[in-house]
């Protein structure tokens, strides 16, 4: 066995530091370069933690998991693509994402170009692209937003 004795500490060190690598909820990593699935913190535009408060009295019903423009973007379950999903009525380089349904989950993903826009899906399979972010908000922490279909918190599921 790997932990005997004299080896606890490298063992406990080893596993202690392996379980802070992966994504601690029941879905897989998000974005390449963010194994863990860190939501952006706040900046001149605001926060990424689900509630937080947006203009007009308005709260955000998402997460934003930092992602740097251009990175892969990941399936964080296994399931279907159910088409696309543009988060403003305007068009801007970053208006486009998915509807990703399955394993007892509905989300929608923002700001991704995908890979394709229907189809069977597994858990850590590229879906996308992170699209210019900089682009349109400088300045700001550049991030897949991630919903759930009925606007619940999926922050546990990160």
């Amino acid at each position: 066995e790997f932990c005997q004795e004299n080896l606890l500490k490298i063992c406990f060190t080893f596993v202690y530091s392996i379980s802070f690598q992966v994504a601690a909820g029941p879905w897989g990593q998000i974005c390449a370069g963010n194994p863990r699935n860190k939501v952006r913190g706040c900046d001149k535009f605001g926060c990424g933690y689900y509630g937080a408060p947006r203009s007009r009295g308005k709260k955000h019903r998402g997460v934003d998991v930092i992602c740097r423009d251009g990175s892969t973007v990941y399936a964080p379950f296994s399931g279907t693509i159910g088409g696309r999903v543009n988060p403003y009525s305007k068009n801007n380089a970053i208006n486009n994402g998915l509807l990703l349904r399955g394993s007892g989950f509905c989300i929608h993903m923002f700001y991704i170009r995908p890979v394709r826009y229907s189809g069977r899906i597994n858990k850590g399979q590229k879906i996308g692209v992170m699209l210019p972010m900089q682009r349109v908000y400088r300045g700001m922490t550049s991030h897949v937003h991630v919903q759930n279909c009925n606007r619940s918190n999926p922050t546990r599921n990160l």
